[in-house]
């Protein structure tokens, strides 16, 4: 599985050589005072490196020679992995932080995640659809998955990994679920530069597999605020030429508002949990709830209530109007058998 704007490379080895451009003498030199000899490349500064430790020092040394000429350089790294692609280019900070974060950014590149899947039901409580949600492969590697796509962000690595948790929830919902389930999957619109091409391999697992489109929930999960609205409304309208319904997480907490509810219109709204929490008893809870299925009914979006615990606080969304909940009180994410 791989992203959408390349491959995939693999983390330093033990042993590899770092590329960094542009190439000068004074560049030459200064390496050359540190002890390092550069490789034969004629437009590229090449430096072999036989330990991670030594990796470290390379990257420190070119970090420090950028900070004191205010020269902006790039790095790459060339193994025998990747002779037969197009190298990544990074700036040094964030070759630096890969190095630092080996054991996370190993976890993306081999895909050491899986899916797990939480119910969604209706109103009568009858199991409708699953969301699925990325976790670890290996309880020897555990992360928090905001974690991992934190640092996925800050290595260049974020649209791989978004794609490869797409890709890994589709399979999973291929083995365990029967068609005519609800297949709730996040994906990061940050991630997605060009919607007809970055969600293309999603597209095409689905046909491969025999999945109808129309079972599939994509949900806009952002942890920043969307700037660039004319930018989701195409990936929206690519979706929904598939036959794939659009959700949107967290509505009335955080970066999901109603104006942006109101500008996407998405087929199901997802209510954040810091209001469903307690709302039985809650009235400023309540009112908020009750806007936002009001304004999700004025375009046809259906309201899913998340993170119920309380069968009170479940009665209430369902009296004001909600049509799917999901939450611990329904079960808990689980691990497919």
């Amino acid at each position: 599985m791989l992203g959408c704007n390349h491959g995939i490379h693999t983390d330093p080895e033990e042993q590899g050589v770092f590329s960094f451009r542009p190439c000068s003498m004074s560049l030459i030199t200064y390496m050359n005072e540190q002890g390092y000899l550069r490789d034969n490349n004629i437009s590229d500064c090449q430096y072999s490196y036989e330990s991670r430790d030594e990796a470290m020092r390379i990257l420190e040394y070119v970090n420090n020679y950028c900070l004191i000429t205010g020269d902006e350089l790039i790095g790459s790294l060339i193994n025998g992995e990747c002779h037969d692609r197009s190298p990544l280019w990074f700036p040094i900070p964030q070759m630096e932080f890969r190095l630092n974060r080996r054991r996370i950014i190993n976890i993306i590149v081999n895909q050491g995640i899986e899916s797990h899947m939480q119910p969604i039901v209706n109103t009568q409580k009858k199991v409708i659809g699953y969301e699925f949600l990325l976790r670890s492969s290996s309880s020897r590697n555990f992360f928090y998955p905001s974690d991992l796509f934190d640092i996925a962000r800050e290595t260049g690595l974020q649209s791989q990994l978004d794609q490869a948790a797409r890709l890994t929830a589709i399979e999973t919902s291929a083995r365990h679920l029967p068609q005519g389930i609800k297949r709730f999957i996040n994906f990061l619109p940050s991630s997605i530069e060009n919607p007809n091409q970055c969600l293309n391999q999603t597209f095409v697992a689905m046909e491969q597999l025999s999945l109808d489109a129309r079972d599939f929930v994509f949900e806009v999960v952002e942890t920043e605020r969307i700037t660039h609205m004319a930018h989701l409304k195409e990936i929206f309208e690519v979706c929904r030429r598939k036959g794939i319904s659009l959700a949107l997480d967290d509505v009335g907490s955080g970066y999901s508002t109603l104006e942006e509810m109101d500008a996407l219109r998405p087929d199901y709204i997802k209510i954040d949990r810091s209001l469903v929490g307690g709302c039985s008893q809650d009235q400023a809870k309540q009112e908020q709830i009750k806007l936002i299925i009001q304004r999700a009914s004025a375009f046809g979006g259906k309201a899913l209530a998340e993170g119920v615990e309380q069968m009170e606080d479940f009665q209430f969304c369902v009296d004001s109007g909600v049509v799917l909940a999901q939450g611990y009180l329904f079960g808990k994410p689980g691990k497919p058998y």
